[in-house]
Order: structure tokens, then sequence, then C-alpha cells
């Protein structure tokens, strides 16, 4: 298959009401009273501040577009009526993502001129969203989901003028965001076909499943098919036809027949051919819709086919970390040779067979009648394919599943042999290389930017003990000497974007009390100080009157730890508050990259809606991305998952002790998802904390038998560990109160709504203390704005009972 591309944005009815449940020291579960909370006065000024617009450059780096993104969702917007089919959820009358991210404003600025008017993009209309820039920079595209269509505009860069292409539907139901640009005026999309129908009719029939005889482990899937019905609606819905669209002239024409598509890429430099990929039947009941079969076939540009690439089976029966046997991960050359990359496997698929290589990459050139060439032969598995815009050279990298090793090479695409350029951890901060700079072709591709004398920009964070100072690196491909262009300071962070020429970097620019603005910098010139070319205010001045500090430490066994400490606008020396911990559980196999650091105490902190960091205009410390590394084989690493997670925890409560600004008598745990499940853990291991917040989380790892994060083998092969690591079979210790929350629609693979309520059936079962709520229409992350202001009164409320009012020192 191609390789994911994703859109530079993410993706009414009768409204229910809040579900929440409490259960109190025995007492039985009751509802608790309806309706919606708002935060304080205080945490509400903030959530309902604007967001910081994005700042995207233009692929001519001449105009920067400032995209103001609604904040939140409302009710009614994620109660749109939405399908759920096999593992997607889209709008049922637009086929657009459900829930949606829309642009509430958009405005153009010259980086040639700063000192020109902006230009304002008048939105004719709401819904707008999926913002993208033209191969060129000299026009962008904006998609508009009306009342019963997607629809397609087109706007100039110069003018901000903004026009409707007349007779486009888009289909956004498998490839959202997808497009092949041919030159910088025409592209193709996937768009509604134009004899389509209406949706099959409901059929009530059984819902039948089989195996026979085949292993197949897989993960936990929500919104999968489960009868024929489904299945046919699932083909209504994701059938698209591949359109032609002249952007210049406003016109559309539909190229070959509709099918199940889910990419289309254009090939060679001049858009000469097409390559798409189809789904085909059989569907599966067991697998997600990108695990079905998949036909990839390279077209001619009126969309004929030249030839059938490959017919990639269900991805059924596939090993925990294997892959198909056979062609998959299809990358179409952007540059002028027009031949198609591809990937195949030599070990079968198979992650255990012990071999001497594992993948090779293939190659087929135009007209795509003889037979595929090897270009590279790797002994790990191949991560991804990233081509130079000389048309002779690719960065290829692979990984080391076992050792979580990376290694990238610099690969010929004709003749000689490639050459090793860096290798590293998977989770390597401190001597990571840096990533290259990208540039976009005439035909949207993106390739690695080059320069006359044959060398590449990479830009890293920079990380170190002290933070991240981001630079820019220039990398010889010949003799592979590095040479360093720019490093950011410690006053503040300066993140490389493009040199514009051999004197001017454009970068980003913030600091703790400074918003991201973009500005100009003369290299070689430290002294000078860099032009400001953006002048963005701070939407919510009365969060610098947070105290935040980076502060580092070590655990019992000399792993190095860190945590974020904020307090209170009004916390006075000396002073030990109630404080919450919030955290999320990484796994490492090298105890040095464990403990290296990552942000930076120069950047401009932010809070999203649902950040527990703004509890401490409540009152609270908070304590957040307090690092809990699990160190050991990758193979088994979680056999002494409590035991670690312990030791983090009390390293990070004796370090705030030591600070002197918490009181460890009142100390509570939290955490989202993986997070939730490390803090319902450590209440029912340990009693380190007085209170818990677990938000999106899974307690039940039974449920999960085929793998969960890094965790490779099956309940069946490690039940033990399986059993310790689920906090619902120790609901009987846990004697500490329990918020938990979670969204009714989860989507996130292993944390179905399920898990929390089980959970607190079982904690209310025993007596235990806790309070379950169920927030209508939201996935893994909340995004309405009565929902995240709802989170926000919960986790105060539940700390202000628990450990008590936070500036009266009262010892609960």
């Amino acid at each position: 298959m191609l390789p994911r591309r994703r859109s530079l944005l993410p993706s009414a009815a009768l409204l229910l009401p809040l579900c929440t449940l409490l259960a109190q020291g025995g007492a039985t579960a009751q509802p608790a009273a309806q309706g919606y909370q708002q935060p304080s006065a205080a945490i509400r000024e903030v959530l309902d501040a604007p967001a910081l617009p994005r700042l995207l450059v233009a692929p001519d780096r001449q105009t920067l577009a400032l995209l103001e993104l609604k904040r939140f969702n409302s009710l009614e917007e994620l109660a749109r009526p939405t399908l759920r089919l096999a593992g997607l959820r889209f709008d049922a009358a637009t086929t657009t993502p459900q829930p949606l991210a829309t642009v509430q404003r958009l405005r153009l600025r010259s980086l040639l001129q700063p000192d020109a008017p902006e230009r304002v993009v008048e939105l004719p209309g709401s819904g707008f969203h999926s913002f993208a820039w033209a191969p060129d920079g000299q026009r962008f595209l904006l998609e508009r989901r009306a009342d019963l269509a997607n629809e397609l505009w087109v706007g100039d860069t110069a003018s901000g003028r903004l026009r409707q292409i007349p007779f486009v539907r888009l289909n956004n139901a498998l490839g959202q965001g997808e497009q092949a640009w041919l030159n910088p005026r025409e592209l193709v999309v996937l768009t509604i076909p134009k004899r389509r129908g209406a949706p099959p009719r409901p059929v009530v029939s059984p819902a039948v499943q089989e195996n026979l005889g085949r292993a197949s482990p897989e993960r936990t899937y929500p919104d999968l098919l489960k009868s024929p019905y489904e299945e046919a609606l699932f083909e209504h819905h994701a059938r698209s036809q591949l359109t032609l669209v002249d952007l210049a002239g406003g016109q559309a024409r539909d190229l070959g027949e509709p099918g199940l598509f889910s990419a289309v890429s254009s090939v060679g430099d001049q858009g000469q051919y097409l390559l798409t990929e189809r789904v085909v039947r059989p569907f599966s009941y067991h697998l997600t819709w990108d695990d079905f079969p998949l036909v990839v076939e390279v077209r001619q540009r009126d969309g004929r086919v030249l030839r059938e690439l490959a017919k990639l089976p269900l991805k059924s029966g596939v090993a925990i970390d294997g892959a198909l046997p056979g062609p998959r991960v299809f990358y179409p050359s952007p540059t002028k040779d027009a031949s198609i990359y591809w990937v195949e496997a030599l070990d079968g698929g198979n992650p255990n067979a012990r071999v001497a290589f594992r993948d090779r990459v293939m190659r087929l050139d135009p007209p795509f009648s003889g037979e595929p060439l090897e270009v590279q032969r790797m002994p790990h598995r191949f991560t991804r394919l990233r081509f130079l815009d000389d048309g002779q050279h690719a960065l290829l990298t692979e990984t080391d599943r076992a050792r979580a090793w990376t290694r990238s090479y610099l690969l010929p695409l004709r003749g000689s042999q490639s050459k090793p350029l860096f290798e590293h951890s998977v989770r390597e901060r401190y001597r990571h290389p840096g990533n290259p700079l990208m540039r976009t072709l005439p035909n949207g591709q993106q390739v690695i930017q080059t320069t006359r004398e044959g060398e590449i920009f990479l830009i890293g964070a920079g990380a170190g003990p002290r933070g991240e100072r981001p630079f820019l690196d220039k990398l010889s491909i010949r003799d592979q000497s590095v040479q360093r262009l720019f490093q950011s300071g410690e006053a503040a962070y300066e993140l490389p974007l493009a040199p514009l020429d051999e004197k001017r970097l454009l970068l980003q620019r913030e600091s703790p009390v400074e918003p991201p603005n973009l500005y100009l910098r003369e290299l070689g010139n430290g002294g000078a100080p860099p032009q400001a070319l953006t002048r963005i205010k701070d939407p919510s001045p009365q969060l610098r009157r947070v105290k935040r500090e980076l502060v580092s430490f070590k655990r019992a066994d000399g792993v190095e730890l860190s945590f974020w400490l904020y307090l209170p606008p009004d916390y006075k020396e000396g002073e030990r508050r109630p404080a919450l911990v919030w955290a999320y559980p990484l796994e490492f196999n090298d105890a040095s990259v464990a403990g290296q650091l990552s942000g930076a105490p120069s950047r401009f902190p932010s809070f999203a809606g649902i950040s527990p960091q703004l509890l401490a205009l409540e009152g609270f410390v908070v304590l957040n991305d307090a690092t809990m590394p699990v160190v050991g084989d990758q193979r088994s690493m979680n056999d002494g998952f409590i035991e670690q997670i312990t030791m983090n925890a009390r390293a990070i409560i004796d370090k705030a002790e030591d600070l002197g600004v918490v009181d460890p008598k009142r100390l509570a745990i939290g955490g989202h998802s993986y997070g939730a499940f490390m803090a319902a853990n450590l209440l029912a291991h340990t009693k380190l904390f007085k209170v818990g917040i677990a938000r999106s989380g899974a307690y039940n790892r039974t449920l999960t038998p085929f793998g969960f994060q890094s965790e490779r083998r099956s309940l069946w092969d490690a039940r033990d560990t399986y059993l310790k690591l689920s906090p619902y079979l120790f609901a009987d210790r846990i004697k500490e109160p329990l918020l938990l929350i979670h969204g009714e629609a989860d989507a996130n693979s292993g944390t179905f709504p399920m898990q929390s309520e089980r959970l607190f059936q079982a904690l209310a079962g025993l007596g235990g203390t806790v309070r379950y709520v169920a927030l209508p229409y939201e996935g893994h992350g909340y995004t309405a704005r009565e929902s995240v202001g709802q989170v926000q009164w919960e986790m105060s409320q539940w700390l202000r009972t628990y450990l008590g009012d936070p500036r009266n020192g009262n010892d609960r």
C-alpha cells in the first residue's frame, strides 16, 4: 500500500444527557446530577480564549497562511448522524470525518514584504476545513462540509479570493484529503460517483464469523463490520470516482470507472502516470478496512489501467509485528525516472524467522511491462523511503524491533551500493541527527532538499540535559561530514523552518512569555536580532502567572527522571500544597535513553482544554509530564511494569517533597489512556497516593489478549503478566477514591468505554469510592466545549473533595 499521508488538519440530533454514576463507601451506585457543569471562572476564561493560529508556509516560501481553527466542537456537531463501518467513522450525509476541525478565520501574509497588509480570506458560510497549499503556493484548497456534500474550493493567493469548483462532491470515506497533483493547476481527487444511487436498505440477519484452524492474532478494534448489510453499506459509501480537476478553469472530468479507492498518487516529475489502490472483497468482520484485500494499479493519466502491480490479500493470520508476504508499501517516484518502488518481505513476513535479510526494495520502470529489479536488501524491517530531489538517491530507513533501533542509508536508485548515514535508538533524543528538510515539487510530491554541492539539511530538536535547543545542520552525502549552520539559544526557543538562501533562515521563535511567531534570521551573524514577520499576541496572559520549572532527578536504580512543576499564581514560598502527578509510561530497552529529557524551559507554555496544568489556577500544585520509564528487554519488560512505575512514583514524590512545595499526605495520581492504566495500577498496588483520576483507560488486559502498547506476547504466552497488569482484577485493593472519565464513543484500540464501565461496577460492588463520567459523543480525546468544561470541573471537584482546599492547608 502507499505510505499514508496525513492532512494538515485533523479530522445534530437529540442530545443525550451527561451520564454520571457515583458510588461511595459501599452505597449503591446512583446517577449523579445530570446536565453539564462549568469549571471555575478562571479556567472558563482560559478555555474561551481563542486558540493560537496555525502558521503554514507556502511551498514557494513567499506566503504565510494564518489558520484559526474552531477551538471546540459543539455537541450538535458531534451528534450528527455518523456511520461506523470497518473501523471508520464518517458523517453519513457528506462522508467527511467525524468529528471535524473547522476553520474560523484565514489570513494570508507576504513573507517577502512583512509590512504589507494581510489578506483576509472571506469564507462564505461555515464548515470549511482541510486547508492545503497548491505545489507552487499560488493557490490554496479548502474543503467545505455542506448539508449534503463535501465541496472543493480553490483560493487565489495574490487576492485571497475563494471560489467553489462546481459539481465536485469529494468522498473522504477512505482517503481523507487524498489528492494527486499532476502540476500546480491540475490534480486528481476522489469524488462521489454521479450514479451512486440510494444506500442499501437495512436487512436483519444473523451475524456469522468463523475461523477454520488458522491462527489470526488481532488487536481489538471498534466499529468493525458485523453483517452483510453493513458490508453493502460500507461498499456504497466507500465507492469513489477518480476526478481530474483543473483549478484554473474550474472544470472537472471523471477518469475511468468508480471503485473503492483508498489512495491515488502521481508518478514522475510531470505526473506522467497515476498509482492507485483499490479495496476489494472479501471484507472482514475482525479487521479494519485498511487490512482488507487491496489491488495496486498503475494507470495512464486518463485513468486507464496499464498494469496491476499487486493484489494484497486480507491481512489475516499475520504475526504481531509481522508483514504480508509479497509486495507491500508502494512509492511512486516523484522525479523524471517515473519508476515505481515497493517493498517485499524475504522472511515470509514472519518476524521470528532467522534470516540474513528481512526485506528488500524493488523497482519497476516505465512503461511497466518488464520485470521488476531488486534495488536493496535490508537485514531489518523496512520503515520508510524518502526521495532526494536530485533524482538519483533516496533515504532508506529500517528498524530492528528487537533492539528498538533504527538505521538510515543513502540509497543510490541506480547502480552502486547504499551507504549508512546514521543509526540510533528509536527513542533517542540527545544524539538524534535530525530530520531531513523537505520541499514540494510542482507535482505536489515531498522530496528531500539538496544543495548544488550535494548536501542535505537536517533539522533537529537538539535535546540535552538542560532542554531542547533546535538546530539546522548541513550533511554532505559524499563524505557524511556535518556542518552546523544554526542552533537556538537557551533564552528563546527558535525552530528552523527553512533556509531562504545562503544567508537567511526562516524560523519559528517563542519564549516563556512570547507565543510562536515567524522570524527571519541572518545566518553567520549571531549578534544581529532576528526580524519579526508575525506579531501574534498571547491569548491568555493570565497563564503567565503560573510558575513553571523543569525538575530533574534520579530514581533508586540511577535512571534519570524529570517532571514539569507548575505552581499556582498565589503560591507562597514555603507552602506545602496538595498536588496532582500526571504521567504516561513509556518503554525503553536502554536506561541511558530512558533518562533523556524532552521539552524546553524556553518554550511558550500553552494548555489544551483538558490539560491538568489548568488545575494550578485552582490552587493545586501540578507535576505534569512526570516521566514513567519502563526499562528492560523489549520482549519481557512488562514483567516488571508494576515494580518500575512504583519506583518512578516514589522518586517523583521524594523529589517533590524535597522541593518543599507539596504535602506528601495529599497527593493525587492521574493520567489519560495508558496513563490512566498506570494510575489505576498504582492505586491497586501501592499506598503512595490518596486519590486518583483515570481518563479513557484500559483496566482489564484479558480484553486486549493479543498485545497492547509495545507488548508483543499474547495473553496465553504471558498469562501472569496480563493478569498482574489488570487493575480490574485487583479492584478489591483499590481503597482510594477514583474518578473515571471516558468518551462514550471511544474508538481507540483497546480502550473501549466498557473498560471504565466494568471497573466502576467492580469498585462499586466491592464498596469502593468511585465516580464514573461518560461523555456523550466523545471519542478518545474530548472536543466539545461542554465536555471540556465538565472534565475540568470533575477533576477540580474530585481533588477538592478528597485532598481538601489547596489554599487553606487542610489535611484531609
